[in-house]
C-alpha cells in the first residue's frame, strides 16, 4: 500500500524510443526497491485505476482510471533492470489500483520479471476463483506468471493483525508456483518506509502497530 502527494513517479525514463506496438500501462507509482511490499527486496508497481470501491481503501487516489502516467512495458522493464542491478531484487510486487484491470500490461511485466529470475507477487481485490472465471485471456496469462497471489477485497471491519503485508483478515495468500512458499517473514512486524523525493514525500507499507496505512498526504517544504 502507498500514499504520496501529487507529482511525478519516483523515477524518470529518459530517451525512450519504442515501437508503437509496445503495450502501454497507466501507472500510479513505481518504487524501485522496497521491503514493505512483500518478501525481500522488491520493485513495487502501483497500477492506476480500480473498478472496485472497497470502503476504507487506503489508496483512494489510485481508484480513478485517469491520472498516473502512461508507460510502456519496455519502459517499466528498464526500470526493473536498473533496480535489479543496483539492489539485487528478490522479486516484484504488482498492486494498485487493480492490476488485473490492466491485465495485458501486468502480464507482460510479470513475464519479464520471471524471465529475469524474479518472483511475482500480485495483490488483487478479486478472489482467485473470480479471476479464473474471467473471460479475459490476459487475466489468465497474468495468473500463469504470478508466483504469489494475495486475493480478495479489503474489508476495513477485519483488520489483519497476524500476517505481514496483508490488509484484512479475509484476504488469502496463494502460492501458485513452487518458487515461493510460506516462511517466517510473513509473520514479522509490518514496516513503514518514508522517502523524500524532490519536493514530495512518499510513504509506503504499513505501520508496525497495525494494518492501516497512514492516510494523510504531506507536502515537503524543501526548496
Amino acid at each position: 500500500m502507498t500514499h504520496r502527494d501529487a507529482g511525478s513517479l519516483e523515477r524518470k525514463v529518459v530517451g525512450s524510443s519504442l515501437a508503437s506496438t509496445d503495450i502501454v500501462a497507466r501507472i500510479a507509482l513505481i518504487v524501485p526497491c522496497t521491503e514493505a511490499e512483500g518478501p525481500g527486496r522488491r520493485l513495487a508497481i502501483w497500477f492506476q485505476g480500480c473498478p472496485l470501491r472497497c470502503p476504507g481503501c487506503c489508496n483512494p487516489h489510485f481508484l480513478p482510471f485517469t491520472g498516473g502516467e502512461e508507460l510502456t512495458v519496455t519502459e517499466v522493464l528498464r526500470v526493473m533492470d536498473d533496480s535489479h542491478q543496483r539492489n539485487q531484487l528478490e522479486g516484484i510486487t504488482l498492486l494498485g489500483g487493480e492490476p488485473t484491470a490492466q491485465a495485458a500490461a501486468a502480464a507482460a511485466i510479470a513475464r519479464g520479471a520471471q524471465e529475469r529470475g524474479l518472483t511475482v507477487l500480485l495483490f488483487s481485490g478479486y478472489t482467485l476463483e473470480q479471476l479464473r472465471d474471467k473471460q479475459d485471456p490476459a487475466v489468465h496469462d497474468l495468473l500463469a506468471c504470478t508466483d504469489i497471489l494475495v486475493d480478495g477485497p479489503y474489508d476495513q471491519t477485519q483488520p489483519e493483525t497476524r500476517r505481514r503485508w496483508i490488509g484484512s483478515a479475509n484476504q488469502r495468500i496463494h502460492f501458485l508456483t513452487p518458487r515461493c512458499s510460506w516462511d517466517e517473514r510473513w509473520l514479522q512486524k509490518n514496516t513503514l518506509e518514508i522517502r523524500l523525493v524532490g519536493k514530495e514525500i512518499i510513504v509506503n507499507g504499513y505501520p508496525a502497530s497495525g494494518t492501516r496505512m497512514i492516510r494523510q498526504w504531506q507536502k515537503s517544504q524543501t526548496r
